[in-house]
C-alpha cells in the first residue's frame, strides 16, 4: 500500500470516530498549551521582575543602618549621616551618583485642596540612582540644598490630584503648614515594587531634616538610608567594597548592610528559573498522560477492527502496511492535537498580557519542542497497538469475529 493510500485511509478512520478521536487527543492537547503557557509565564515572570528591578535605576547599591547582632534588621542606634555621603561621594571612585533619602508622610495643601502623600528629601543624584526624568520645570540644585532651600519637585499622580491637571511650576503649596515652591515636574514612571515615584514629592535633604522631620543627631544629619549606583555593571563590587571601607573606618564598626540590586536581580532569576522548570516537568506528565491515552484508544481499536484487519491480510495485506497504517494514525492525533494544544498555549499567552502586567512572550522553542515531543510521542505510544495489529493471524482474526 502507498504512503498516500495509508494517510488517506487513517483520516477516513479517524474521522469516521471523532468522539473518541477528540478524547484521544485531549490528554495530548492538554499537555502541549501546558508546556507552552508554563514556559512563557516563567519567562514573562523573569522579564517583568528584571524590568522592575531595573526600573529602580542602573546598577544600583542600597546603604541602610544596621544592627550588628541582627544585620537584616534597621536599628535606630545605628545610623548613617549625611557626612558619610559626603564622604563616599568625595572617596569612591567606583561611585557614579548617590542619593542619601529621608522620607516622611505629611499633609499637602493648594487653594483649599488637601492630600496626604510621601515626601521625600534626597538630593539631586536621585534623578539618576532612580532613573527619573523632568516633564516640566527643573529638579532643585544643589546650591537649594546647601541654602535649605523652600522648593519642590512633584510626582505626576500628586500634581495631578493637587493642581487639578493645571501645570503646577512656579506654584505654591503647603506642607505641613510650610510653603514650597514647585520648581519642576517629574514624568510619569509607574510603580515599581510597590516604589510609585509619581506619589511621591522631592524636597532639598537638609530643608525636610531641618524644617519639616526636625531630625537630629550628634554626628550630623541622619538619613533613613542611602541609594547609589556605581559606574557601570563590572563597577559594583568594587563600589560595595570602597563604601563598606569608608562607612566601617569612619564608624569604627560595621553597623550598616549594603545591598545590590544586581543580587536580587540573580536571586529572582534563579528562582523564576528553577520554578519554570519544576512547572515544565509538571506540564510533560499530562504529555506523557496523553500519550498513554493514545496507545490505550489505539489498543482498543485494534480490537474492533479485528475483523477488518483479518480481511486485509487475507487479501494480501502485508504486516508492513497494517504496521504503518495504526502508526500514521496515532501519528496525525498526536500532531493534530499539538497543534490544538499550540493554538490554546499562544491564546492563553495573549489573553494573559492583556489582563496582567507581565509581558505576552510566544516562546518559538517551546512551540517547536512541545510540537515535536507530541508527534514523538504519537510514534513511541502507536508502536505496541500497530505491532499488535501488524501480527494478527488473519484466520483467528476472521474466526473470532
Amino acid at each position: 500500500m502507498k504512503f498516500r493510500e495509508s494517510i488517506d485511509m487513517a483520516v477516513k478512520t479517524l474521522t469516521a470516530n471523532k468522539f473518541r478521536s477528540a478524547l484521544t487527543m485531549l490528554g495530548i492537547v492538554i499537555g502541549n498549551a501546558s508546556v507552552i503557557a508554563v514556559v512563557a509565564i516563567g519567562q514573562g515572570a523573569k522579564q517583568f521582575t528584571q524590568q522592575q528591578l531595573e526600573a529602580f535605576g542602573p546598577n544600583q547599591l542600597t546603604i541602610y543602618a544596621s544592627d550588628g547582632n541582627n544585620p537584616g534588621l534597621s536599628n535606630e542606634a545605628a545610623e548613617i549621616v549625611l557626612s558619610d555621603v559626603t564622604a563616599i561621594t568625595e572617596q569612591a571612585v567606583a561611585v557614579k551618583e548617590v542619593a542619601p533619602q529621608i522620607s516622611s508622610n505629611y499633609r499637602l495643601s493648594y487653594q483649599g485642596r488637601f492630600l496626604s502623600a510621601d515626601v521625600m528629601g534626597t538630593t539631586p543624584g536621585i534623578l539618576y540612582v532612580r532613573n527619573l526624568s523632568m516633564q516640566q520645570g527643573n529638579f532643585f540644585s544643589n546650591i537649594d540644598e546647601r541654602q535649605n532651600t523652600q522648593v519642590a519637585v512633584l510626582g505626576s499622580a500628586i500634581a495631578d490630584k493637587l493642581f487639578n491637571n493645571q501645570n503646577p511650576v512656579g506654584k505654591t503649596l503647603q506642607i505641613n503648614g510650610l510653603s514650597f515652591q514647585v520648581i519642576g515636574l517629574l514624568k510619569t514612571k509607574g510603580a515599581s515594587l510597590g516604589v510609585n515615584p509619581d506619589e511621591t514629592v522631592y524636597v532639598p535633604i537638609t530643608t525636610m531634616a531641618q524644617q519639616l522631620t526636625g531630625k537630629k543627631s550628634p554626628n550630623g544629619i541622619p538619613i533613613d538610608y542611602l541609594e547609589l549606583s556605581a559606574q557601570d555593571k563590572e563597577s559594583i563590587r568594587a563600589a560595595a567594597f570602597q563604601v563598606t571601607n569608608i562607612l566601617t573606618r569612619r564608624h569604627g564598626k560595621k553597623d550598616f548592610n549594603v545591598f545590590a540590586n544586581k543580587s536580587l536581580q540573580d536571586l529572582m532569576a534563579n528562582i523564576t528559573g528553577t520554578l519554570g522548570l519544576v512547572l515544565i516537568a509538571i506540564a510533560g506528565i499530562s504529555l506523557l498522560v496523553g500519550g498513554i491515552g493514545i496507545m490505550n484508544i489505539m489498543l482498543v481499536s485494534v480490537k474492533e477492527r479485528t475483523k477488518e484487519i483479518g480481511l486485509r491480510k487475507a487479501i494480501g495485506a502485508t504486516e508492513e502496511a497494517i504496521l504503518s497504517q495504526f502508526l500514521i494514525e496515532s501519528i496525525i492525533v498526536s500532531i493534530v492535537g499539538g497543534a490544538i494544544g499550540t493554538g490554546i498555549g499562544v491564546s492563553g499567552i495573549l489573553i494573559i498580557g492583556v489582563l496582567t502586567p507581565m509581558p505576552a512572550l510566544i516562546p518559538a522553542g517551546a512551540i517547536i519542542l512541545a510540537t515535536g515531543v507530541s508527534g514523538t510521542i504519537g510514534l513511541v505510544f502507536g508502536v505496541v497497538p500497530a505491532r499488535q495489529a501488524a501480527q494478527l493471524d488473519p484466520i483467528v482474526a476472521l474466526r473470532g469475529m
